[in-house]
């Protein structure tokens, strides 16, 4: 393997897990809690 290859390697690996947490984070199943969590600041004592 050269260097060039292992680059495009690293690129297709670094895009699938980006794809991977965005998909994650945009599931129906989280809206919930990532709005809980977004709240969190407003939330008084």
């Amino acid at each position: 393997m050269d260097i060039t290859t292992l680059r495009i390697v690293a690129t297709l690996a670094s895009m699938a897990c980006f794809i991977g947490i965005w998909v994650w984070a945009f599931l129906h199943r989280n809206r919930a809690r990532f709005d809980e969590a977004a709240q969190l600041p407003f939330v008084q004592d």
